[in-house]
């Protein structure tokens, strides 16, 4: 995107980096949001229309090469169709605004400085998301803290001889989030996280509980990333 376009962002990053990262995150969320709900309703409509319909994940291109092939055949068909072209220029547009979106994070998180995308699991996005939502890593006195932040600190519910632990529902669930997609990106790819996953199911652990355990130790390591980034390059927030 031209440089009027990210002028606002990288502003906000001087004068409060946390902030413009966090409303770029809040933004592409919206977006996405926006995309699929008009997506869903464009195929229901090719459902109607099309023999066979659409496939699931559609794309502009997919449905606008659908509708070529429709002659209404009733007044509900025709209406149907018309419907549907509205919904198509709808999800070209958001699919324009997420590709500018995705440029303006990118600008940003660069301008940063941050070494969280050189984290297995992290890229441009996610990166955005987690300092747009931690801010100032110093307000938390310990990793433990941060932990309890993101949620990612398991509750106890032990019963008898057996010691359990449940997923805590508190915390910034932005963050929870994010580390929960960095955690199975490691477990599906080849990752010190995943070597971590297995040792947890070579415990006897469930799914869900080494995919839990590994999140804990995930949002320590992002802790510690995020803490020495900002000693090394200290930032108005």
């Amino acid at each position: 995107p031209p440089r009027s376009t990210l002028f606002p962002y990288t502003t906000l990053f001087r004068s409060g980096h946390s902030v413009g990262l966090r409303l770029l995150s809040d933004r592409r969320d919206d977006l996405a949001e926006e995309r699929t709900r008009t997506a869903n309703r464009l195929h229901a409509l090719l459902r109607d229309l099309v023999a066979g319909g659409a496939k699931r994940n559609l794309t502009a291109t997919h449905a606008a090469g659908l509708l070529r092939t429709v002659r209404p055949m009733t007044p509900a068909d025709e209406h149907r169709k018309s419907l549907a072209q509205d919904l198509l220029a709808d999800l070209r547009r958001l699919d324009r605004a997420l590709l500018a979106n995705a440029a303006q994070i990118q600008a940003a998180v660069s301008a940063s400085g941050t070494t969280l995308t050189t984290l297995h699991g992290i890229g441009p996005v996610l990166a955005a998301k987690i300092l747009g939502h931690t801010s100032e890593i110093s307000r938390f006195p310990s990793r433990h803290h941060f932990a309890s932040y993101c949620g990612t600190a398991p509750i106890e519910a032990s019963s008898g001889e057996q010691r359990r632990h449940r997923l805590s529902r508190a915390g910034n669930r932005q963050l929870n989030r994010a580390l929960h997609l960095m955690a199975l990106c490691q477990i599906r790819t080849r990752s010190p996280g995943k070597d971590y996953y297995q040792q947890k199911l070579a415990e006897m652990k469930t799914p869900a509980e080494a995919r839990r355990a590994l999140k804990r130790r995930l949002s320590d390591v992002v802790y510690r990333r995020i803490t020495k980034d900002q000693q090394d390059s200290p930032t108005d927030t």
